[in-house]
């Protein structure tokens, strides 16, 4: 039998352990683990940032990182961001300015704006398309993205 390795972390602010083998990546025990299946798995290796999540409040994608990392740590997916189980401001903008089609990339986006949006609640254009540049959509311009984000930044902010 294989080993398995011990490990806790916070998920969605929650403690929990797990017993995986040492080569899971953090995205499959997400997925297989913990059923937490928003976040996807898109390209593999790093492009697409489907599989985006936030380790210890910076996102990162978790196609790349080994499940044993997050031991001792922090970890928030997209099922973790609304403390209320209704949407956040970030997601009712996307829909508002219809910046979501099929849907695949859009928990990527959010958890790559939102790690913005905590850190600079009034970033510029530029900063907002620099914070999503690791995250690729087939379907939409990236226009209603980055007008969704400037929308969620203004509400934050009172500007």
């Amino acid at each position: 039998m294989a080993e398995k390795f011990s490990l806790k972390f916070i998920l969605n602010g929650k403690p929990v352990e797990a017993e995986i083998p040492p080569n899971t990546l953090l995205v499959d025990m997400l997925r297989s683990h913990f059923g937490l299946t928003g976040t996807k798995v898109g390209c593999g290796t790093g492009e697409c940032g489907a599989c985006t999540v936030l380790l210890n409040e910076k996102p990162v994608n978790s196609c790349l990182i080994l499940a044993i990392q997050a031991d001792g740590h922090s970890v928030t997916t997209i099922e973790g961001l609304p403390e209320d189980a209704k949407p956040t401001p970030l997601q009712k903008s996307l829909v508002e300015e219809g910046a979501i089609q099929c849907g695949f990339c859009t928990p990527g986006f959010v958890i790559s704006a939102t790690a913005l949006l905590r850190e600079n609640p009034s970033p510029t254009e530029d900063e907002i398309r620099t914070a999503i540049s690791g995250n690729l959509c087939r379907c939409t311009g990236y226009q209603r993205v980055v007008q969704a984000i400037q929308n969620t930044a203004k509400k934050i902010s009172g500007s």
